[in-house]
């Protein structure tokens, strides 16, 4: 598995070795041990899914608070998105810095996103199938969001503002500078 570093040092993007042949390809998509040889030593306890049938679909920015704070896995079963991480650690040197890949069905990639990053994604298919795994279980009270359009944070999201598809929930949330500390 080659492991990418990003413009964060903590998040990282995995790329499975995918052995082809006339059916297809296999690739192992998460190993403990090598991940741990890389510098990457986390336990998964969940396993997370979602399918957003329409493209421009934003899930994000999500985030679970100590002590159910989760790293994540994320990589995409079918389709494509523009995939996000923001650094949310208040006494973090980069607080409020962010990252983006894009992760398809079709690359592969995987994005490592450790504990304590908001994390989001925008649909760029129709019924992309996005599956993550978390590092602790999900815990409504510990549950937090920043606001995807944040201008502070000024992501490029790949979708017009007015015609992005959001939850409710995720409306609400807070610009990161009003994000209550942890």
């Amino acid at each position: 598995m080659e492991v990418i570093d990003t413009d964060l040092p903590e998040v990282k993007i995995l790329v499975p070795q995918r052995f082809r042949d006339l059916r297809g390809f296999f690739c192992e998509t998460w190993n403990e041990r090598r991940l741990a040889e890389a510098g990457i030593g986390c336990r998964f306890v969940q396993d997370n899914q979602s399918v957003s049938a329409h493209p421009g679909t934003i899930r994000g920015l999500h985030l679970q608070r100590p002590p159910h704070a989760q790293a994540k896995l994320v990589r995409v079963g079918c389709g494509r998105i523009f995939d996000v991480a923001v650094d949310a650690r208040p006494d973090s040197p980069n607080f409020g810095r962010w990252t983006a890949v894009e992760l398809s069905a079709e690359n592969g990639r995987q994005l490592f996103i450790p504990a304590g990053f908001a994390h989001g994604f925008c649909t760029l298919e129709a019924d992309t199938e996005v599956l993550y795994k978390a590092s602790a279980f999900y815990s409504a009270p510990h549950e937090a969001g920043v606001l995807w359009s944040d201008p502070d944070l000024a992501i490029p999201w790949p979708v017009d503002p007015g015609s992005a598809i959001l939850s409710d929930n995720d409306r609400r949330h807070p610009p990161l500078a009003k994000l209550a500390p942890c």
